[in-house]
């Protein structure tokens, strides 16, 4: 017999695990998350935090979301991506990023009622930690797992108690590992992987210093240094990290895999601050220094009957774009309202399969465009004349070269601009962040083709209610209050939600008394003149793609279940259709 049960067992608590644990815990299921370690995380790992995530936070609870503003840097300050040969050095250029870009803002503006921001992992993880055990999850720090086996009721998991010394048992119906780029919960359970592990090596230093002399004009979270000569970052590249504004830094540089990995002590610390920042009399105070492989895997599938894996576990990758922490938490938005539904018994087990189907590609896509980000940084080399082979004095001499008055050197200045700007792929790739569409057994078309994209699908976010994709943000109005609300308000909390307007009334009775059949709270809200949300700009009527009389079904994630154009001949039996389908009834 297990020394312990629970409905879910999840290992690992950064941002994956502590964000199934607190939606788990929000929707009423109990589980325990336990974490080998005796600390949360304790650097500043992942930092860029976009707008899909905070909606997740935001659907926690807008206390949950205004305490993660309250410790970010907002968006303003991630600013500009600068490119110098030192802080303190000559800039060479820069690119507004993170959706400050005019155009990008109100693009950002346009799709969401939350704001992208950086919020060390440092204080994420923690955040959603208390969440999670404020509402009832079971933590066990200082817990580490060794092993687990399932069958047709449960899982048994065997870990080390390492405070002391012996080992306990967890029978859980599901399990989810959430235990990071090493998982072994991923290897035991056999899943498969495409991709390679260490295709190269880094190292952090991270230290506090006041530099603001240098930045606080020209606000970033990231200062690219083009150093020739310098003794760090291979041909002369380094990165300084804006981690607390601005007096904590990361400096992060490649080595070469195929050696040992460096060892950094303070005055090794000091003298690579000093070349990187470009100030020989600074003084750092070292907090830590740690190395760290850059990978190019992705679980092709992350289930196995009754495990998942999820965040790290599943696709692990360099922190380009930003996109590791950001797709954690949203993999736990997907699979905790469908375990919650199966604990429950409002769905089928089969419900379960959707979320691999529908999350694996995104692993794949995020994987590969963040190691396509690192090989873009190539037209920027060789635009500099810093490509590889090249000796660093004929560097230096390239990087000079493009201040003369020749005609080559307003070609290397021009390609130097357009190899800048190209980076908006990584450091403004909104698209990449917001335009998921699943398409699962979890999803009904009903044989609605998927609107192809009238933009870079990349670049830019395209709102639309085909079933599969995120709802279209939208400000409606409370008729009495006047008080606004986005559409991502007005659904989600673990809960089926159906929009229709005036004339879709029947959709309303409708969606009750059939959710009840299968045992669903179907929230229904009504939208147009005197009804209890109203949509004063016309920006639902356009975005919602259906009539006054048709309706839009959304899941607990927010994603759209199915949609009718108009009311149809027979609601309760297509809603009842639906559901059937969905909840694998």
């Amino acid at each position: 017999m297990a020394d312990f049960s629970t409905d879910v067992l999840i290992i690992g608590t950064g941002p994956a695990g502590s964000a199934t644990a607190a939606l788990l815990s929000t929707y009423g299921i109990e589980n325990m998350a336990i974490n080998r370690y005796r600390w949360l995380a304790n650097t500043p790992r992942a930092h860029i935090t976009n707008q899909r995530t905070m909606e997740v936070l935001r659907d926690l609870g807008r206390d949950v979301e205004d305490e993660a503003y309250l410790f970010a840097a907002h968006q303003e300050l991630m600013g500009e991506n600068v490119f110098c040969e030192s802080l303190a050095g000559e800039e060479i250029g820069r690119m507004k990023s993170w959706g400050n870009h005019p155009l990008s803002k109100a693009e950002h503006l346009m799709a969401s009622p939350t704001m992208m921001n950086d919020l060390p992992q440092t204080f994420m993880e923690p955040l959603l930690f208390k969440t999670a055990c404020s509402r009832g999850t079971q933590a066990r720090m200082s817990s580490q797992y060794l092993s687990h086996e399932q069958d047709a009721e449960g899982v048994t998991t065997t870990c080390l108690d390492r405070l002391s010394g012996k080992e306990f048992t967890v029978r859980s119906k599901y399990l989810v590992g959430a235990d990071g780029g090493n998982s072994l919960v991923a290897e035991h359970a056999g899943l498969p992987f495409e991709g390679k592990m260490g295709v190269g090596g880094s190292m952090n230093i991270l230290f506090r210093a006041d530099l603001s002399k240098y930045v606080a004009h020209r606000p970033s979270v990231l200062y690219w240094i083009m150093q020739p000569g310098a003794d760090v970052g291979g041909i002369g590249m380094g990165l300084v990290r804006m981690v607390r504004p601005w007096n904590e830094w990361l400096i992060v540089w490649g080595y070469d895999i195929n050696q040992p990995a460096p060892e950094v002590d303070e005055a090794m610390a000091t003298d690579v601050a000093r070349q990187l920042v470009g100030d020989p009399d600074l003084t750092i105070e070292l907090i830590s220094a740690n190395t760290w492989t850059v990978n190019n895997m992705y679980a092709t599938h992350m289930q196995k009957d009754r495990v998942f894996i999820m965040g790290d576990a599943a696709h692990r990758h360099p922190p380009s774009n930003g996109l590791g922490s950001n797709t954690s938490i949203q993999d736990s938005f997907n699979l905790a309202w469908k375990l919650a539904a199966v604990l429950k018994g409002q769905a089928g087990e089969a419900l379960l399969d959707s979320y691999s189907v529908e999350r694996a590609p995104v692993a794949r896509q995020i994987v590969t465009r963040a190691n396509q980000s690192i090989a873009e940084f190539g037209p920027i080399f060789e635009a500099l004349g810093m490509g590889e082979g090249v000796d660093p004095e004929v560097m230096q001499q390239n990087l000079v070269a493009r201040c003369d008055s020749t005609d080559a050197a307003e070609t290397q200045r021009e390609a130097i601009r357009k190899a800048i700007a190209f980076k908006k792929y990584e450091f403004d790739a909104h698209g990449v962040e917001m335009n998921q569409r699943y398409k699962s057994s979890a999803i009904e078309t009903d044989g609605q083709p998927e609107p192809a994209f009238e933009r870079d699908a990349e670049l830019h976010y395209q709102a639309t209610t085909w079933p599969g994709a995120r709802i279209p943000h939208c400000w409606l109005f409370d008729h009495d209050s006047g008080d606004k609300f986005s559409t991502l308000d007005l659904c989600g909390g673990g809960t089926f939600t159906l929009f229709t307007g005036i004339g879709g009334e029947a959709w309303e009775e409708t969606a009750r008394s059939v959710g009840a059949e299968f045992g669903l709270n179907v929230v229904v809200h009504v939208i147009g003149p005197r009804r209890k949300y109203v949509d004063h700009t016309g920006d639902w009527a356009r975005a919602r793609e259906v009539s006054d009389k048709g309706c839009v079904l959304v899941r607990p994630d927010q994603h759209v279940a199915w949609r009718s154009t108009g009311l149809t001949s027979d609601p309760a039996g297509d809603l009842r259709r639906v559901f059937s389908k969905i909840l694998a009834r």
